[in-house]
C-alpha cells in the first residue's frame, strides 16, 4: 500500500527506505532461507521503520551487507536486529494467509490439486517460521493467525447491510498488535497505545484500499469482495479511508520518536497518495517508489562516485540480468553493468504533473493538505 514517490523522498530518506527493505529481505533469508525472501513487501518494512524510529541509538540497528544484484552489486548499510525480525515474522504469517486464501478461491494454477497441495505446505512452513521469528522477539503471532481464521468466518456470514468495519476488524486487530510491539522492542512502552491505534487504522485502510482496487476484477471473476458483498458504496469507502488517514496522523502525534522522519513521511504524507491511487485521483504522476513496479525491486540508489574498474564480460552479464529482472534498467538510477558509469533509466525522469511542485521543492505540507502537519518533524522538508 505504501509506495512512496522516490523524488519526494529525497536522497536521505531513500537511503533509509532501502536500508529497511534490504534489511527485511536479509532477515527473511537469514532466518528462513532463500525462498522466504519472496514475501518481502513494502508494508511489512514499516514495522522495521517504526522500531528504529523509536530507538535511542538508531545506528546500532544497522550493519553492512555484501554486494547484491538488486543494488547493482554494491554493499550497503541495512537495518538488522529485532525490528527487521519482527517485520519478517509479520510478513511470513500474512503471506501464508494470502496463499491459503488464493488456494481456497482456486485462483489460477492453484485450482489444480497438486499445485494447491504444494502451496498449502509452503504456507504451513511460513506459519511455523513466522512463529519462530516472532517468539524470538517476544511477539506471539497467534494474534495474527487468529485474525486470519476469524476473517474467513466473517466473510462467510457477511452480506448486504453488514457494516464494512465488521469485515475489516480482523485486519485492524492484527496490524494494531504488530505496530504496538515496536514500542516494546524500542523500550518505549508508553508509545504502545497510540501505535496500536495507528496500526488499527492502517489495517482498516489497507483492507479498504485492497477492496477498492480489486473491485472490478473481482466482479469480472466472481470473486468475493467486501464492498460488493456488504453493499458499501465507493463514497462511503472513501470517507472511511480519509478518516483513517486523518486518524493515523493524529495518533502519531502522540508517539515519542527519536528520529521519526521516515516514519512520518511514509505514514503521514504517503498514505494520502495511496488513497488517491486506489480511487483514481492520483496525486503524483510517477506512481513509482524506490522500487518499481509495485512489489518488484528495481528503484534508484544514490549514485556513487565514478568507477574506473570495468567488469568482465560474464560478471557484467550477471549484473545486467539482475538489473533487468528488477526494472532498474528502465525505472532507476544504476551503474552500467560493464563500465560502472552512472546512468538513468528512460522512465526515471521526474514528471510532476498532477502534484504541483511538491516533487521538486518538497512542499510536503501542501501535498498532504493540512496546515502545520510538519510541526516538529524531520521528514526531509522545510515546511
Amino acid at each position: 500500500m505504501v509506495r512512496p514517490c522516490r523524488h519526494r523522498l529525497g536522497e536521505k530518506l531513500t537511503a533509509q527506505w532501502m536500508a529497511h527493505l534490504c534489511g527485511l529481505c536479509l532477515a527473511l533469508r537469514g532466518d528462513h532461507g532463500q525462498l522466504a525472501r519472496i514475501v518481502t513487501n513494502y508494508d511489512g518494512l514499516l514495522i522495521s521503520v517504526l522500531t528504529e524510529a523509536q530507538a535511542e541509538r538508531p545506528a546500532a540497528g544497522r550493519r553492512t551487507a555484501g554486494p547484491c544484484p538488486l543494488r547493482g552489486m554494491r554493499t550497503a548499510s541495512v537495518a538488522h536486529g529485532e525490528g527487521a525480525r519482527l517485520a519478517a515474522a509479520v510478513s511470513l504469517v500474512l503471506a501464508s494467509a494470502k496463499v491459503r486464501d488464493h488456494v481456497a478461491d482456486g485462483d489460477g494454477m492453484l485450482a489444480r490439486r497438486p499445485v494447491a497441495l504444494a502451496a498449502r505446505r509452503v504456507a504451513a512452513s511460513w506459519d511455523r517460521a513466522g512463529a519462530r521469528s516472532g517468539s524470538a522477539v517476544g511477539f506471539d503471532t497467534a494474534v495474527l493467525v487468529d485474525a486470519v481464521d476469524r476473517q474467513t468466518g466473517i466473510e462467510t456470514l457477511a452480506g448486504p447491510g453488514t457494516p464494512i468495519l465488521t469485515v475489516t476488524e480482523p485486519t485492524e486487530t492484527a496490524t494494531a498488535a504488530a505496530f504496538a510491539h515496536t514500542a516494546v522492542l524500542a523500550g518505549r512502552p508508553r508509545n504502545a497505545v497510540p501505535l496500536a491505534e495507528a496500526g488499527r487504522l492502517f489495517g482498516r485502510l489497507a483492507h479498504l484500499l485492497d477492496a477498492v482496487e480489486d473491485r472490478e476484477a473481482d466482479a469480472a471473476s466472481g470473486a468475493w469482495n467486501p464492498l460488493t458483498a456488504t453493499g458499501t458504496p465507493l463514497e462511503e469507502a472513501r470517507r472511511l479511508a480519509d478518516d483513517a488517514v486523518h486518524g493515523i496522523r493524529l495518533a502519531l502525534r502522540e508517539v515519542e520518536f527519536e528520529d521519526g522522519g521516515l516514519a512520518h513521511r511514509l505514514l503521514v504524507h504517503e498514505l494520502p497518495n495511496s488513497v488517491h491511487r486506489a480511487f483514481g485521483t492520483v496525486s503524483c504522476a510517477h506512481g513509482t517508489g524506490p522500487y518499481a513496479p509495485p512489489g518488484t525491486p528495481g528503484g534508484p540508489l544514490p549514485p556513487g562516485p565514478p568507477r574506473r574498474d570495468r567488469r568482465g564480460l560474464l560478471a557484467g552479464c550477471a549484473v545486467w540480468l539482475g538489473l533487468a529482472c528488477t526494472c532498474q534498467l528502465c525505472c532507476g538510477t544504476y551503474e552500467d553493468p560493464w563500465t560502472r558509469e552512472s546512468k538513468q533509466g528512460p522512465c526515471a525522469n521526474c514528471d510532476c504533473s498532477g502534484c504541483g511542485d511538491c516533487c521538486n521543492c518538497c512542499e510536503c505540507c501542501n501535498c498532504c493538505g493540512e496546515d502545520g502537519c510538519c510541526d516538529g518533524c524531520d521528514c526531509g522538508c522545510d515546511c
